[in-house]
């Protein structure tokens, strides 16, 4: 018998009540600092002059509604398994996923169109810029070092749990660092004289938001749409079922994800001289091995095919 396989980068090595307590933790954590970073963002970046920090602004008031929101599906993605969802509810975390890229993408559309607007306003003497407080880099400086934690935090949370939901909440951190520090060059620029960069800065912010939103969006989808196993884990099916006594060749190996977890169908050759009751026990063994070393498995659908020598 084959020693445990080692844990894909894909799944999980947690208990379901750990790993639901780190994933609502995260989520709480988020929710706190996205509400206090929005209300400081908006309230100085409109008292203070600058759109690149009242643009962030608005990123961390999206943050905050689809925080809420995504809330709900993993609370609701915790549910037993039930007749109408043998699998469980997981699946629900990509779905949250998804609401999180959709939102995110959403949030810089909005963010690009006003920098451009001021923009243009600016260009076309409409408006003339406006000295930016200092007060308003103390805030984009914290915004920085707040969500650099944040991101740590949610990374290896996401990376431990692989919640999808967690783990697009941890590229949004990472996004807000970015688009943070963005900010940052824009109101010192803007305080040097160079009153454009900071809407030019809040059109970079929309930028680098829309290419996280659609990466998210793709990685989520992905998983919806039963995308195929990564080599990583079909070596491991395979590494794992190659060793059962009886299995002369796989044919195919498919896996369907609900959320961190899998559903396994495989197709197996055995020797096309034994019986079906011998070739239905080697098929039972593959599904015990499959189970034993893979724990992050819900279900296994063997089939095999007789195949002569």
């Amino acid at each position: 018998m084959q020693a445990d396989a080692a844990p894909s980068p894909d799944v999980i090595d947690l208990s379901p009540e750990e790993r639901n307590e780190q994933s609502a933790r995260a989520m709480s954590l988020a929710l706190g600092a996205n509400i206090i970073l929005a209300l400081l963002k908006t309230i100085f970046g409109i008292v203070g002059h600058s759109a690149a920090l009242l643009a962030d602004g608005i990123n961390s008031t999206s943050d905050v509604v689809y925080n809420i929101v995504v809330a709900l599906f993993v609370k609701r993605a915790r549910k037993p398994a039930d007749d109408e969802h043998p699998y469980g509810h997981t699946q629900l975390e990509t779905i949250g996923a998804v609401v999180v890229g959709a939102f995110v993408v959403t949030t810089a559309l909005t963010i690009f169109w006003n920098a451009v607007d001021s923009l243009f306003k600016f260009f076309s003497h409409e408006t003339e810029g406006q000295p930016v407080s200092p007060i308003t880099l103390y805030i984009a400086l914290f915004t920085v070092a707040l969500k650099i934690g944040l991101w740590i935090y949610t990374a290896k949370v996401g990376e431990r749990t692989r919640n999808q939901a967690i783990m697009a909440l941890g590229q949004d951190h990472r996004n807000d660092i970015i688009s943070a520090a963005a900010v940052v060059v824009g109101i010192i620029l803007s305080r040097m004289g160079y009153t454009w960069v900071d809407p030019l800065a809040g059109a970079l912010v929309a930028f680098v938001i829309l290419r996280t939103g659609l990466s998210i969006l793709s990685e989520s989808t992905d998983d919806l749409m039963d995308t195929v196993p990564g080599k990583k884990l079909r070596a491991t099916i395979e590494g794992i079922v190659k060793n059962v006594g009886g299995v002369i060749a796989i044919d195919e190996v498919k896996a369907h994800r609900f959320g961190p977890y899998l559903v396994i169908n495989i197709a197996i050759f055995v020797d096309g001289k034994i019986t079906v009751d011998a070739g239905d026990a080697i098929a039972d063994e593959v599904e015990k091995q499959l189970k034993a070393q893979m724990y992050y498995i819900r279900a296994v659908h063997v089939h095999f095919h007789s195949k002569t020598h």
